[in-house]
């Protein structure tokens, strides 16, 4: 089954025309990436990003998810073929960020104390 956006996306108003500004704007957030990494590892439903260790409160996630959506960067697909119940799926515009994600885990391994590389 072909994935379909639940609702079509809304063009939001830049404050201004710097890409890195605009880019922050969409996952500059304290959680926006951190739902890319699950997608991406694998996670897929609600009660998979909830068990991330770094716990996101579930208002939170509802509005994060809502946000991907309407960027194009995640869509709701069926678990199965005929299922009701839904899941999450990165979209090629949410896995073009991966390479930006490996280049920020980099940095934080080299140059934050404490991290380890592959957790998360």
């Amino acid at each position: 089954m072909k994935p379909s956006l639940i609702k079509s996306a809304k063009p939001q108003a830049h404050r201004s025309s710097c890409p890195l500004a605009c880019a922050l704007d969409i996952i500059g957030d304290r959680w926006t990436l951190l739902l890319i990494r699950d997608l991406a590892s694998g996670s897929t439903r609600f009660k998979d990003f909830v068990a991330s260790p770094e716990r996101i409160p579930t208002n939170i996630l509802s509005d994060r998810l809502e946000r991907l959506i309407q960027e194009q960067m995640i869509v709701q697909v069926p678990i199965s073929e005929g299922s009701k119940r839904l899941a999450y799926q990165l979209t090629s515009k949410g896995k073009a960020l991966l390479p930006v994600m490996g280049a920020i885990q980099e940095w934080g391994v080299k140059w934050v104390s404490g991290t380890i590389h592959g957790a998360g």
